[in-house]
């Protein structure tokens, strides 16, 4: 688009190129509210569709690795659609497990891990009676860092669960978004240069499965056909722009959170 101020200085703007929508689909997974509709989708809507898919997959999972669920806990609050149809696909009871203290912000946006593992622990408040004795499947909408989600493990295993299995509702993140979401450093990502197997020793639980990309993405087309293409860089690498290398990515990382903050800059584009 092109704003136009001639000399009389009355404004105009003209479209200079057709542009087609390619929306960030993990503002649908983390960022939005359930109740919002964004683009025709209903994010509600589409978490639950998420909680389908990967009960499938843990279906799978229960069936080769033998893993024995007592029941369902969700991480709140944005695994709570998920997590609900997972228990239900899967004939689970499901349990609100972690109180939330509604007087701490988001972890993830915090400015340094310090002070995401202080939070993190004035946060939550894993509950006996859900977790004792139990083998436990934990439902997160995602896995970024890994901060909140070990220390999870940890309350999980305090409060008596023998168990303790971790579900993302997404896949794992491992690349830097460069459209918004303060996710610039790819060294912060748990499962960046990490196996599955890799992420679940790190993050001390017996079991961890992620959705897959491709069901993620066509999870969101089926709700918007008229939506030919997500930005899902964060998980896959693609990012829709087209004119983001190595080299803005290591100089956007150099600029992230951390020491590097004071120093390099990432290019203009």
């Amino acid at each position: 688009e092109a704003i136009l101020i001639p000399p009389d200085g009355r404004l105009e703007s003209r479209q200079c190129v057709n542009g087609k929508i390619s929306p960030c689909i993990f503002e649908y997974i983390y960022l939005a509210r359930p109740d919002s509709m964004l683009n025709g989708i209903s994010v509600y809507e589409f978490q639950l569709e998420l909680g389908r898919r990967l009960a499938k997959r843990i279906k799978g999972r229960r069936e080769d690795e033998d893993w024995e669920i007592d029941v369902v806990v969700p991480v709140p609050d944005g695994s709570r659609p998920s997590a609900i149809e997972i228990a239900q696909c899967l004939d689970l009871p499901y349990r609100e497990g972690l109180v939330k203290n509604r007087y701490v912000g988001r972890t993830f946006i915090m400015p340094d891990q310090r002070t995401r593992e202080l939070s993190v622990r004035r946060k939550l408040n894993a509950m006996r009676s859900v977790f004792n004795g139990k083998k436990v499947l934990l439902v997160d909408d995602s896995i970024v860092r890994g901060t909140t989600m070990s220390q999870i493990v940890q309350m999980c295993r305090a409060a008596g669960a023998t168990k303790v299995y971790l579900a993302s509702a997404a896949p794992p993140v491992k690349h830097p978004n460069v459209y918004g979401v303060d996710m610039p450093s790819r060294e912060e990502f748990v499962a960046h240069n990490r196996e599955e197997e890799g992420v679940c020793d790190l993050l001390g639980a017996d079991g961890l499965i992620y959705q897959t990309v491709e069901d993620m993405l066509q999870a969101g087309r089926g709700m918007n056909p008229q939506i030919e293409r997500f930005d899902a860089s964060c998980f896959d690498g693609d990012y829709v722009s087209g004119d983001v290398d190595e080299v803005y990515l290591d100089a956007l990382s150099g600029a992230g959170r951390g020491k590097g903050r004071k120093g390099a800059t990432a290019p203009a584009r």
